[in-house]
């Protein structure tokens, strides 16, 4: 009695938990069936061992109306044959090693999570011990007698979906699970499927196959259509996030109905008139399942669109029969990539090989024979799908390699079924510790334990294939291209032509692509052309692939760091040919081998020669009267001070730098100063010396040689001091100027503008101050030529200079001119001072005796007569050595008289006063 009370408690809670998972039937319940009879009929294919496999397969489709659709024969009962066909393989050896044998409960998902949920219910209840015993115990304190088969684990389910479901609830119970075509990348995460791995890779690297093929095929915009499931949406999210990094634009992307139905034509017909909405988007990824995608291709049929789009397939519906058969034309050009499989060996002969009557484990196989048949089997149970065919099957009926479409991927199934048995051998090895038959630690399968050595299993498949899981628990991601083509009038098929592997996609050489009839270039499917280097982009608003070219202006190109911007060369540069980039303008400045400066190193040469010609005249009779009378000190100043302004002029030729612009600012307006302050202390002594011989005979002041050199030195150092506060204050530095737009001139910046006249400012001043004097002492006696020929250059000097300002200020956008023009303003006077030196001081002949000159040294040169207000006569007389002699004669006054009358000179012995100056 208690035993048989605890078995009652025990059926409670297992009652209570399974209805946890019987949610899923109530949509089955409440359907209205077309039918009389119980459909699906739960079915399961058992193989007797003694640990079990579950299997969960998707061995009929999924329908909207009703549970379960027709039957599957590629991803449906060819997988679950796969599965027991490597069952049968891998027994023997596990009896001969290990002494026991691995027997399967499969069940049918129909493709539909909630109902594969409820199916995987079946494979907890012999499991529930996994739990622990201290859970669930009889009141006596013994473990419930459990009859249920013990489910070591699961190779299943087929769709992402599916498997997510299944595994959330095998975790629960520790039960390893091995899915062969369930893709998605969210059961990657560890964290959330700790006992899920998989023989086929994760979709990411499918995903990026896809765009690798798509670079490749140069596509720029186009359209995704995926699944309403986690196959589809995950694969989606990392496909719009890798597009987006490779500047690939998504046109319409729309969801295929899976999860939430079955869509009808109207469904199917609206996705096909979005996606011709957009007809540059001629290449289209689809992710889906082959049931969703052959309502696709229907619908494109329906609407006479084959020709408007190519695609781009996944593995959930590349290869298959059920989207190419009737759909041929729609489908011709597609491109898909597979995970890389190869033959299960002898599976084809073994397949071929079954009939009804030698195939009783598989239930649900007089389904297969009756729809590849296309006849009803004697005594077979009413289908929704056989109940319209009249002709009856005989039995006698032969599977042939022409009439059977194998499915590519069934490798995957036998893989996981691999893995499970190696898993099993190799802890069987471990625990057992080489004892042939389940030892007591395996009764039952711990699957935590078995998970550890379910993901370090290494074997070669029964494809020739090595297969190990990676880190992930994922297979290996090897990926073969498939190209679906007519190989002849009316005939297509799929062909592989290269494959993905390591990252990288390779094309085989003797394989070429074909597209819509003979066509062998990939059709265009870009939104824009790119602009030319000249045009920038005004984008079509919501659409980030799609614009309009506009050219760029004059002086203009396409901004580098904003295509839809126009930016104008800076100054200095101008567009190149293409318009594509800015070329800086080679520089301009005054070089030596220009016109202008030849013209100007010219004129400073011969003004050279001349200076020095004049210098060594000067040096030559250096103590001669003449010499010494023109104020020799006061001459080699003014000689230096035109040989410097020549000089400069080489200056000007070179190549603008810094320095070189901070001296010319400083040297121009320097040499100006010593020529001029020259001529100023001359001048100014000059008129000095005269304004006081009139008012007294005393000897004027700061009139010896180095009283003049001071004095010039002065004026020279105000310069100096000036030109230094302005180099402080505003240096002249080398800079690009631009007076037209293609104009590229590198000049000193003192030259650019009104600032250079601030060297010219202080010489002016003397300018002014000589000239004044110059007209001051005019009237002078006719021997001091000197001032004559001063004032004459001061003269000249002013009309150039005033001809030299207009003209400086009107040639700023001619700078060569303006340099040259300011340095021949500079040198004019200087040369006209020059000769004006020259003709002066040359007055006597250089070859005279020295008697000849002895005699000159004492020879007046002009004698004046006066009479003062007392009546007595005053003589002056200046002597050829620059003295002048005042002397006054006291007359009586007859000969006062006399002289008043004759106006001429007479000696008298009276006393004589005589002042030397």
């Amino acid at each position: 009695m208690p035993h048989h009370c605890c078995r009652w408690q025990f059926n409670c809670r297992i009652l209570m938990m399974m209805s946890l998972f019987v949610i899923g039937q109530i949509h089955a319940s409440k359907s209205k069936l077309p039918f009389n009879f119980t459909w699906p009929m739960k079915k399961a294919s058992e193989v007797e061992g003694d640990l079990i496999l579950g299997g969960l397969m998707m061995i009929h489709e999924r329908e909207d109306d009703i549970t379960c659709g027709p039957v599957m024969p590629q991803g449906g009962i060819q997988a679950l044959e796969t599965m027991l066909y490597t069952i049968d393989q891998v027994n023997p050896i596990l009896l001969n090693s290990a002494g026991f044998k691995i027997g399967a409960h499969i069940l049918d998902d129909c493709d539909k999570d909630t109902y594969g949920l409820e199916q995987a219910v079946a494979f907890i209840k012999g499991s529930i011990n996994n739990i622990g015993d201290t859970d669930y115990k009889c009141r006596d304190g013994t473990v419930p007698d459990v009859r249920n088969k013990v489910i070591s684990g699961v190779v299943g389910a087929s769709s992402s979906v599916t498997s997510i479901q299944v595994a959330n609830l095998l975790r629960l119970f520790k039960i390893p699970q091995v899915s062969f075509f369930s893709s998605s990348p969210e059961l990657s995460n560890k964290q959330r499927f700790e006992y899920f791995t998989r023989t086929i890779p994760s979709d990411h690297h499918q995903v990026m196959a896809i765009v690798q093929m798509i670079r490749f095929l140069k596509w720029s915009y186009i359209s995704i259509l995926y699944e309403e499931s986690t196959y589809g949406i995950k694969a989606f999210e990392e496909l719009e996030v890798l597009l987006a990094k490779n500047n690939i634009c998504i046109a319409v992307k729309e969801r295929l109905v899976k999860d939430s139905g079955v869509a009808g034509e109207a469904a199917y017909n609206g996705i096909v008139h979005k996606l011709n909405s957009k007809p540059k988007a001629k290449g289209v990824i689809i992710f889906g399942s082959d049931q969703e995608v052959s309502g696709v291709m229907r619908a494109v049929r329906r609407n006479n669109l084959t020709a408007n789009f190519n695609w781009i397939g996944s593995d959930g519906w590349a290869g298959r029969l059920l989207v190419s058969e009737g759909n041929e034309p729609e489908v011709e050009g597609t491109l898909a990539f597979l995970p890389q499989a190869h033959p299960v060996r002898g599976f084809d002969n073994y397949f071929l090989s079954l009939t009804p009557q030698n195939n009783k484990r598989n239930p649900w196989f007089i389904e297969f024979w009756e729809n590849h048949f296309q006849c009803r089997y004697p005594s077979a149970p009413l289908t929704p799908y056989n109940q319209d065919w009249h002709r009856m099957c005989t039995g006698r009926e032969k599977l042939t390699p022409e009439g059977t479409e194998f499915e590519g991927q069934l490798q995957y199934v036998s893989d996981a079924v691999m893995a499970f048995a190696n898993a099993f051998k190799d802890m069987h090895h471990t625990v057992c510790h080489g004892r042939r038959g389940l030892c007591k630690e395996m009764i039952p399968i711990d699957g935590s334990e078995l998970l550890k050595y379910l993901r370090r299993v290494e074997f070669t498949g029964l494809s020739g294939d090595r297969f190990q899981f990676d880190d992930h628990g994922d297979g290996p991601a090897r990926y073969d291209l498939i190209h679906f083509k007519q190989v002849s009038h009316g005939r297509y098929r799929w062909q592989r032509i290269g494959e993905y592997h390591s990252g990288q996609l390779k094309l085989d050489v003797n394989e070429d692509l074909q597209f819509r009839g003979d066509q062998t270039t990939p059709p265009e499917s870009i939104c824009s052309h790119p602009c030319n280097a000249s045009q920038a982009k005004k984008y079509v608003e919501g659409e980030g692939c799609c614009w309009t070219c506009v050219e760029c202006v004059l002086y203009q190109i396409r901004n580098p760091d904003d295509e839809t911007q126009c930016s104008a060369c800076p100054l200095g540069t101008l567009p190149n040919v293409e318009r594509s980039q800015c070329l800086t303008i080679p520089e301009v400045y005054l070089r030596p081998d220009s016109g202008w400066a030849i013209g100007a190193m010219s004129f400073s040469a011969v003004g050279i020669v001349l200076t020095f010609m004049v210098l060594g005249v000067f040096l030559r009779h250096n103590d001669t009267p003449v010499v010494r009378a023109s104020g020799r000190e006061l001459s080699y100043v003014l000689l230096s001070g035109i040989l410097l302004c020549y000089m400069v002029s080489f200056l000007f030729v070179l190549r603008p730098t810094d320095i070189v612009c901070g001296v010319q600012q400083t040297a121009i307006g320097l040499c100006f100063s010593v020529v001029y302050a020259a001529l100023f202390t001359k001048t100014n002594r000059i008129a000095r010396i005269f304004r006081g011989g009139k008012k007294s005979a005393g000897r004027p002041g700061l009139i010896s040689p180095k009283s003049q050199l001071a004095i010039c030195g002065f004026l020279v150092a105000v310069q100096g001091l000036i030109l230094l506060a302005w180099l402080w204050v505003s240096p002249s530095v080398a800079k690009h100027v631009h007076p037209t737009r293609e104009d590229n001139l590198l000049v000193c910046s003192s030259f650019t503008d009104a600032s250079y006249m601030m060297a010219f400012a202080y010489p002016i001043l003397l300018i002014l101050l000589c000239t004044v004097y110059a007209v001051v002492t005019r009237k002078i006696p006719a021997a001091f030529n000197e001032s004559k020929y001063i004032g004459f250059t001061m003269y000249t000097t002013c009309v150039i200079w005033l001809a030299f300002v207009p003209i400086y200020f009107s040639t700023a956008s001619h700078l060569p001119l303006r340099i040259t023009r300011t340095n021949k303003a500079t040198e004019t006077p200087k040369g006209l001072g020059a000769t004006s030196a020259v003709q002066n001081q040359l007055l006597p002949t250089p070859s005279a005796s020295s008697s000849q000159q002895k005699q000159i040294k004492s020879q007046p040169i002009q004698t004046e007569v006066g009479q003062d207000y007392e009546g007595d006569l005053t003589v002056k007389v200046m002597t050829s050595s620059g003295t002048i002699s005042v002397s006054k004669i006291q007359l009586n006054e007859k000969s006062r008289h006399s002289s008043i009358g004759s106006g001429r000179s007479h000696k008298s012995a009276s006393s004589v006063r005589h002042v030397s100056l």
